[in-house]
């Protein structure tokens, strides 16, 4: 069993632990004890989102774990996002006080803001028309993250970063930021490295968490037709020949790449498993192997609010 926790330093000088478990997908009523099992096993880093709708149980599992005594609160690094309904100023603080008051957590180690596009304001999780498109608001992504800054001062959140920016949007948050971007949590995997984006927050101090790490084949947006990571013959073979699963494999890839990463389970055994990606390592030529399969292939697109103008991987921005 791995021993400790390897940690990843955020500019703020807090830490971050480089393995997380995900949560996204994951069905209610498993996840608490889903939660249980991974502190147990040594996870100190759960990553959730407003927008899975669980962060409840989530907080559940933690706060159980809290009052076994098996942790403090200040032993968990918790991960949360703010959904695109809430991306207009007013909106920010009362999201993130939601969130907290409902995890039971008191604060939010880490609080990103989900995707850049917002929708439209009110009680509707996916306000769309009759056709499926989404109602978008007409809210600057960089106001939303100067709305998190005054989150962030007011202490309900240790540290605040992005997800799903490419390097250019990125950088316009940069150009307005007065409190340093944390994170940037981005799908990665070796169909989709993304290493010029990885380059330039290493050099800026930004942390990087990959989602979907496996290739996440359950998303929506994966054709039926494509292979996904977790299943190519590379990483097959690797996994076989040092005698580890394919997971372990894809997880490992990453934290070699210095790039935290959250795998998402509610299988006891394979929480367990994805842990023990802390004790072994890939050779040079092994991870030289797993960069060239990269093939600019992404498998979460979120397809169903392309009609937003500030969504960074419609058709129309992709052309860019």
């Amino acid at each position: 069993m791995a021993s400790s926790n390897v940690y990843a330093d955020l500019p703020n000088g807090r830490k971050i632990p480089m393995l997380g478990l995900g949560t996204w997908n994951s069905k209610q009523g498993l996840l608490k004890t889903a939660v249980m099992s991974a502190i147990d096993v040594g996870y100190r880093h759960i990553d959730c989102a407003y927008d899975y709708q669980n962060y409840g149980e989530v907080g559940e599992g933690i706060r159980a774990k809290i009052a076994e005594g098996t942790v403090k609160r200040e032993d968990i690094f918790y991960t949360d996002k703010l959904w695109c309904t809430f991306h207009h100023p007013d909106d920010v603080e009362p999201a993130c006080r939601h969130t907290i008051e409902k995890t039971g957590l008191e604060y939010i180690d880490l609080w990103l803001m989900h995707w850049p596009m917002a929708f439209k304001r009110g009680d509707a999780q996916y306000p769309t028309d009759d056709k499926g498109n989404y109602f978008c608001e007409d809210i600057d992504y960089t106001e939303t993250w100067k709305a998190m800054e005054k989150v962030y001062e007011k202490g309900l959140v240790r540290a605040i970063g992005v997800s799903n920016l490419p390097l250019e949007w990125l950088q316009r948050v940069l150009d307005v930021s007065k409190v340093p971007i944390a994170n940037l949590q981005v799908e990665l995997h070796p169909y989709l490295t993304q290493v010029e984006l990885v380059e330039f927050c290493k050099s800026k101090g930004i942390t990087v968490t990959a989602y979907s790490p496996l290739g996440s084949p359950n998303s929506p947006d994966l054709d039926t037709n494509r292979s996904v990571p977790i299943d190519d013959p590379v990483v097959v073979e690797m996994a076989k020949k040092k005698g580890k699963t394919p997971a372990q494999i894809l997880i490992r890839f990453q934290m070699q790449r210095g790039i935290n990463v959250v795998p998402k389970s509610t299988n006891a055994t394979r929480i367990a498993e994805n842990f023990e990606s802390y004790n072994f390592e890939l050779t040079e030529g092994e991870m030289a192997e797993l960069l060239s399969l990269n093939k600019n292939m992404r498998f979460v697109k979120y397809h169903e609010s392309f009609n937003s103008p500030l969504h960074p991987f419609s058709p129309e921005n992709m052309k860019k």
